[in-house]
């Protein structure tokens, strides 16, 4: 066996390996060196004395060496080949051993020393992660007390949300209310508009009817004129003729009371004095009991106007304020025209407010009011008391005690109200009823009556504002077919 010095041994971290042989000047040695990835190996084999002096022989001879010695040497040259080569595979083994034994050293000894890195870096780290962990805390403090901030003001703004909400579902019912209650008027004023434009298009066409009646009227009043110059010269000769006439009877009255016949009593002609009524009733207590025109009195003046006597209505004795059934007479009349009268008593006509007014306040009477439709029905209104104040006082109406057919309540407004005209404007409107619905009467605020409005024939008399109307009878749109006011004192018993 060869001993083997090993002289030289260096070795550094890494893997891999190489053989590399090579010659030494050192006398008597081989060199062989392993590389192992970065690491070398070198090792100093001596060299076999046998060898060399058997080599060194063969040089020095100078015959020709023996076949069998040369195949001997060669073998053994073999044998130590094979051995040395056995004996490098052993220490390639050994050293790799021994590589592996130091690399697993190295490696423990890297591991701890990283372990040991790695420990004091997680220290560190728990400590950074502890102060995180504190700032966090402190964050999330912060967080949760700005959270409840929040939540409260959510909470807040919730509830006052709600009640807007709620505001907001009453503001819109209101609203829907009242956007109901403008289609509702938007309806209404719209069937206004179209009962206006058809009450528009009926005045016009009546317009054009009173045209044409005043034109006939006119005619009518020419000829009236014409008429009236032949009365005017008519009445002037008989006026003559009763001159005449009285001349002959004073000459007879003379001749007879200066007459000698047989010492007989002279004759004496007396005149009486014509008999004054102040109203209908004194008419019927006097024996007159046929319905007619009559002359009555102004009480304490000599005035005398002529008037129509109902003398057959519930006992008769009824002195006629106001007739209309025919629309032959104006009624829409001026202060003074009312407060005399017009119209002829046998037709329509007014009797007058000054004659009604002194009448009524010598003593207490009852108004009756006649109405009659264009359906042939017919209805009244009675007062118990009925009287009119002076001109001073506009004519101011007072009535009690209602009853009667034409309505439950009365349709003249009470406490009483103040006449007014075209030209006077007594009522409580800004409008001026008396313009606006045409005639005189006591409006108050264009009340529930008007038995001076306009007349209107059947077929027109419906949705008439400014027509004859008596609202709790047959409404404010419609216009009767005929009126009759007329009075007669309280106290009056219907016999003579």
């Amino acid at each position: 066996m060869l001993h083997v010095d090993l002289l030289v041994l260096s070795f550094c971290l890494g893997l891999g390996t190489g053989y590399t042989k090579s010659s030494d000047t050192t006398v008597g040695k081989r060199q062989y060196q392993i590389q192992n990835g970065p690491c070398s190996y070198t090792f100093l084999l001596p060299e076999q004395d046998s060898c060399q002096n058997q080599y060194n022989d063969q040089v020095q001879r100078d015959g020709p060496i023996d076949s069998d010695e040369s195949a001997q040497r060669l073998e053994q040259l073999e044998i130590i080949m094979e051995n040395n080569t056995q004996w490098l595979l052993k220490l390639e083994n050994y050293i790799q051993d021994s590589i592996k034994q130091d690399m697993v050293q190295i490696q423990q000894s890297a591991v701890h020393n990283h372990t040991a890195t790695m420990i004091e870096i997680g220290t560190n780290l728990l400590s950074q992660t502890a102060e995180q962990t504190r700032k966090l805390t402190n964050v999330e403090a912060q967080v949760i007390t700005h959270t409840t901030r929040l939540e409260r003001k959510l909470l807040e703004n919730a509830i006052s949300t709600n009640k807007l909400e709620k505001q907001l579902i009453v503001q819109t019912n209101e609203i829907n209310k009242l956007s109901d209650k403008n289609s509702f008027l938007e309806k209404k004023v719209e069937e206004m508009e179209e009962q206006r434009q058809v009450e528009l298009k009926t005045l016009r066409e009546e317009k054009e009817q009173l045209q044409v009646l005043i034109l006939r009227q006119t005619a009518i009043i020419g000829e009236l004129e014409q008429q009236l110059l032949k009365v005017s010269s008519n009445n002037t000769v008989l006026q003559h003729q009763q001159q005449q006439l009285l001349d002959t009877v004073n000459n007879l009255i003379h001749t007879i009371s200066t007459g000698t016949a047989r010492g007989e009593s002279t004759l004496a002609i007396t005149t009486d004095t014509p008999t004054t009524y102040t109203d209908c009733a004194a008419v019927f207590k006097s024996g007159n009991t046929q319905s007619g025109v009559y002359t009555l009195t102004s009480p304490n003046t000599t005035l005398e106007v002529k008037a129509f006597c109902d003398m057959e209505t519930e006992g008769g004795g009824w002195t006629v304020l106001q007739k209309r059934f025919d629309g032959n007479v104006d009624f829409h009349r001026t202060w003074q025209e009312y407060k005399k009268g017009f119209g002829e008593p046998s037709g329509e006509f007014w009797l007058g407010n000054e004659f009604v007014s002194r009448l009524t306040n010598q003593q207490s009477y009852k108004l009756r009011i006649q109405l009659s439709d264009w359906e042939g029905n017919s209805g009244f209104s009675q007062y118990d008391q009925f009287s009119l104040d002076s001109e001073a006082q506009n004519y101011r109406i007072h009535l009690k005690g209602y009853s009667g057919t034409a309505g439950k309540v009365s349709s003249i407004g009470q406490p009483g109200s103040d006449f007014s005209t075209k030209d006077a404007d007594n009522d409580k409107c800004v409008c001026k009823c008396s313009q606006l619905t045409t005639g005189g009467w006591w409006f108050d605020a264009c009340g529930p009556s008007n038995l001076n409005g306009m007349y209107y024939q059947q077929g027109q008399n419906s949705n008439r504002f400014n027509g004859i109307k008596w609202y709790y009878w047959k409404g404010s749109g419609y216009s009767l077919k005929s009126t009759t006011m007329m009075i007669r004192p309280a106290d009056f018993s219907g016999s003579l």
